[in-house]
């Protein structure tokens, strides 16, 4: 069967381990091969993500879509919808920006885009199967249930902010320029050969715009991938520790993950006497929160809406995990 990313990987062990020549029992190796495979990976999801998105705006132009979400009283179903979006797509929290990229460009809500991004990394098919396999059904239906519902009150929370002036002037820039060609089109009735060129065009300039924040990004990911000790942690996260959770979560923002990557380690903590919404915490903030997704979210948004984003779902996060260690 044809998968993508196990091409991307093929090629990125070839190139570190084979042309490279480094050793894959390395931190260098590991943070070298997390490197290339990501940023391959993330460059080829936004180009295509770009592409899809402009020629949807080029068809049905996502304003209508936003207009009707703004004028039509939804009592917060809008911000489900989008949660439950969130988690049927299998992206981790950097591969998650593009398409939020692509929703803000659109200019839908940002509270209902919030809630995409916030349960997109948490929630999906390969997490779900690693948790039942390794703490059964009972846990599992509760992570997911937390996860969306962190999404729709996150969303909600956000959206209540107005949070759209703190948008970097990149991104307004790329809104208007979007619905102005959009009009155009539309009016003119121009064919899709003859609008292909500048909507692949405007996906490589949302790509080189940025490619740097991307690279940083995940060069810091990788370093943190390679050289972080799976043990660094536990000390910190004991049951005796009423500060566990919160803790918890700040020491995981600077990690990078997925969240297949991440249960093993959740696992591991488990077993070793971690309370259960103290290890899901932490795993929600790696997943969820993480420095490389907040250097990519540097070129959408300003520091200040940065600040914000993270410091909201970093406290729906502990009081997820302060649940979770009573309810389990």
């Amino acid at each position: 069967m044809f998968n993508s990313g196990d091409m991307i990987q093929d090629f990125a062990d070839w190139l570190v381990y084979g042309l490279f020549g480094l050793n894959a029992d390395t931190p260098l190796g590991v943070a070298v091969n997390f490197f290339f495979y990501d940023t391959i990976k993330i460059l080829i999801l936004l180009f295509f993500i770009s592409i899809l998105m402009g020629i949807i705006n080029a068809y049905f132009p996502i304003e209508r879509l936003r207009n009707y979400l703004v004028t039509h009283k939804m009592y917060g179903l809008q911000y489900l919808l989008a949660s439950i979006f969130g988690a049927i797509t299998p992206f981790c929290s950097c591969s998650s920006i593009p398409l939020f990229i692509g929703f803000v460009k659109g200019g839908i809500p940002l509270g209902v885009t919030f809630a995409f991004l916030i349960t997109s990394p948490l929630v999906n098919e390969v997490a779900v199967a690693m948790f039942l396999g390794s703490f059964g059904l009972k846990v599992t239906l509760i992570y997911v249930i937390s996860g969306i519902l962190l999404g729709v009150v996150g969303g909600f929370a956000l959206g209540r902010m107005h949070l759209a002036p703190y948008l970097s002037d990149w991104v307004k820039q790329i809104q208007a320029n979007s619905s102005a060609q959009a009009v155009e089109w539309e009016k003119d009735h121009t064919s899709f050969f003859k609008r292909l060129p500048t909507i692949v065009h405007d996906a490589w300039k949302i790509v080189s715009g940025v490619l740097v924040y991307i690279l940083i990004g995940i060069g810091i990911g990788a370093f943190m991938h390679g050289y972080v000790p799976e043990g660094f942690f536990e000390q910190y996260m004991s049951k005796d520790n009423w500060y566990a959770v919160p803790l918890s979560v700040i020491l995981a923002v600077p990690m990078y993950a997925n969240a297949a990557g991440i249960v093993p380690v959740i696992e591991v903590f488990v077993a070793k006497g971690i309370p259960m919404g103290t290890a899901i915490a932490f795993m929600m903030a790696v997943v969820g929160l993480s420095l490389p997704e907040a250097t990519l979210l540097k070129k959408v948004m300003t520091w200040k809406l940065i600040g914000i984003f993270f410091g909201t779902v970093a406290f729906f996060i502990i009081l997820s995990g302060y649940l979770f260690n009573y309810l389990l």
